[in-house]
């Protein structure tokens, strides 16, 4: 299986929302997780912007059913450390030319995001057929995703930023979305608050 479609198997497990998680404790990796997979996540992504990130991939990853990956990708370091900590896939803010190399030479599904035409042929010259479109609401939302398909209309892509439960659907309708990617089934809150049920029923309440 090539790196593109395993990307598009992991996005279509992920469908219709993959979790957008912040872990500042490494204690709450695995209850979090299991709350959110008790809700019917499969798929989810922990940001490297805290220090417990890579030890809350690793243990996380201990949980039957689940695919854990990261999100903040920004340096080809960050991705070796993500095989270490044997992750599932790879997800970045943005689509340096470095970044996009070191995600083809490593055995690692990356995702990388884009906000713009020029930026999305950058990522198909590197031989990329998925992205992460980000910020969606901010770089043109809906309207946007349906310009590119004119163009690339070959292409996929995983909407994240400012994606919510009352648009979200919205982005799902479009033939070129395959999931998208939200933060909102994990409130910082209910994560300090151990609330684990509340963060369940969040994901309960996803079509």
């Amino acid at each position: 299986m090539s790196d593109s479609e395993r990307m598009e198997v992991l996005l279509q497990k992920a469908n219709p929302v993959m979790p957008v998680l912040a872990i500042d404790d490494l204690r709450d990796a695995i209850p979090l997780a299991q709350a959110l997979a008790a809700g019917g996540m499969t798929v989810l992504e922990v940001t490297l912007r805290t220090p417990a990130a890579l030890d809350a991939i690793r243990e996380m990853k201990q949980i039957p059913g689940l695919t854990i990956g990261a999100g903040t990708v920004m340096t080809p370091r960050q991705l070796e450390q993500l095989q270490a900590v044997n992750a599932d896939f790879a997800v970045s803010p943005g689509a340096t030319d470095t970044l996009l190399k070191a995600g083809q030479d490593i055995e690692l599904p990356f995702l990388p995001a884009v906000g713009t035409a020029s930026e999305i042929m950058r990522g198909v010259e590197y031989g990329y057929r998925h992205f992460k479109f980000f910020p969606a609401t901010v770089m043109g939302g809906t309207a946007a995703l349906k310009a590119f398909a004119g163009p690339f209309p070959e292409l996929k892509f995983c909407p994240t930023g400012g994606v919510n439960p009352q648009n979200m659907d919205d982005f799902l309708e479009l033939p070129n979305v395959l999931c998208v990617g939200g933060s909102w089934l994990a409130p910082k809150t209910h994560i300090q608050d151990q609330d684990w049920p509340a963060i369940t029923a969040l994901a309960q309440q996803v079509d």
